[in-house]
This record gives C-alpha cells, sequence and structure tokens, in this order.
C-alpha cells in the first residue's frame, strides 16, 4: 500500500505568510490533482505555541534567520508562524483536505523545534506517524510539500531510516534557500540516503504502481 504525505502546505508559508516560501503555493494544484491516485493521505502540519523557542521574538535582541542553541541543538530562529489556533496555521486554500485521512501536528512543545512529520529535531519525542503508517499496511511514501530545504528533506530522512520506500515529487515541493542552492543539497542528500527523486512530471500513475 501507498501514501503521500503532505508536508506543512499552510498559509504561512505561502506567498504573504509569516515565513513565506517562494511560489510555495503552486504546490497546491500539483497534489491536489493526484489525491486519489493514493491509497492513503496524510497531512503534518505545524502547530506551534505563542512562545515557542524557535521564534526569534522570544529571544530578545535576536534576529531572524540568526542561530542559536535550543535544546542542545543548533536552531535557526523564525519569524513567528504557524501559531496554534491561528490563520497561519491552517492549511492552504484550495488544498483538497477532504481526502486527507489523518493529521499530525508537529513543533508543539516550546523548547525544541520539529521540522520532519516522524520525531522532534532531538528524535526524542515521536508524532506516531510511522506507527499509523505501519498499522495501515502502508510501505511506500511519496512525499510533496514546504520546505524542500527543510521540513521535506526532515520527514523523507526519518521515513527512510524507519524502513519505508519513499519518493520526493520535486514538482510539489518548494524551498526557502536561505543560502543559495540549498533545495538542490537537500535533494541530493534525500537521494544519497536512498530517496527516489522524480524531477518529471507527478504521473497520474505514480501511486498505486509502487504498491
Amino acid at each position: 500500500m501507498n501514501a503521500l504525505v503532505l508536508v506543512d502546505i499552510q498559509n504561512d508559508f505561502l506567498p504573504g505568510g509569516a515565513l513565506a516560501v517562494p511560489e510555495g503555493d503552486r504546490v497546491v494544484p500539483v497534489v491536489n490533482a493526484r489525491l486519489r491516485h493514493f491509497d492513503r493521505i496524510v497531512a503534518t502540519q505545524d502547530w506551534h505555541p505563542a512562545d515557542h523557542g524557535s521564534f526569534a521574538v522570544n529571544h530578545p535582541g535576536r534576529r531572524p534567520f540568526e542561530t542559536v542553541e535550543l535544546d542542545g541543538l543548533p536552531q535557526t530562529l523564525w519569524p513567528a508562524h504557524c501559531v496554534q489556533y491561528t490563520g497561519g496555521a491552517l492549511f492552504a486554500p484550495g488544498l483538497d483536505t477532504r481526502r486527507i485521512h489523518r493529521v499530525f501536528p508537529k513543533g508543539t512543545r516550546r523548547e525544541v523545534d520539529s521540522y520532519s512529520g516522524f520525531y522532534d529535531n532531538g528524535r526524542r519525542h515521536a508524532t506516531g506517524l510511522a506507527e499509523w503508517l505501519r498499522h495501515e499496511g502502508v510501505e511506500a511514501l511519496w512525499v510533496a510539500g514546504l520546505a524542500t530545504d527543510y521540513c521535506v528533506k526532515a520527514t523523507v530522512l526519518d521515513a527512510l531510516r524507519e524502513g519505508f520506500r519513499v519518493t520526493v515529487v520535486v514538482e510539489g515541493c518548494r524551498g526557502v534557500n536561505l543560502q543559495p542552492g540549498d533545495s538542490d543539497r537537500a535533494l541530493e542528500a534525500m537521494a544519497a540516503a536512498g530517496a527516489d527523486i522524480d524531477e518529471g512530471k507527478f504521473l497520474a500513475d505514480s501511486g498505486r504502481s509502487t504498491d
């Protein structure tokens, strides 16, 4: 069985959002057009408390995109985004959420960030995604969403560690690229770890043909 994993396709990551990913809105029609080809569809959702430690505003004297230590780990400071119960945390307008079987919140603990849909950045707490996928009989994952060089990359690497076959849907992803080439390097890292990189069209038969 296969599953499509939609990573953080939320308002604050779209153009005009608090932490906008360039062209982030363009992933919506790509994934919508292919939802029916998958046995299971799950979505991850950044769901931060307002006092989250990854927000620059919670570190007096610090600015967004500086690096600090958080929970013993290097942490990029971000503009406040995807705060619980705010419009920025909602899924993107137009995303067909009716077809999503389960949503897995992440980044809910103020003391540690969580890029991956499976674990926090310290791999100390699981979201339950791996267990749910196994319970559903899923073996192959196709991953799309935001952003290529952060949450997509972390989700893909953890999925591989958990033993899933993984394909990255490049046309269904967009990157932050704080440094030029970050997204390309992320794709290279995912490929080196064992992911298939779909750089062409996300074909209509891409889903169930992987069973």
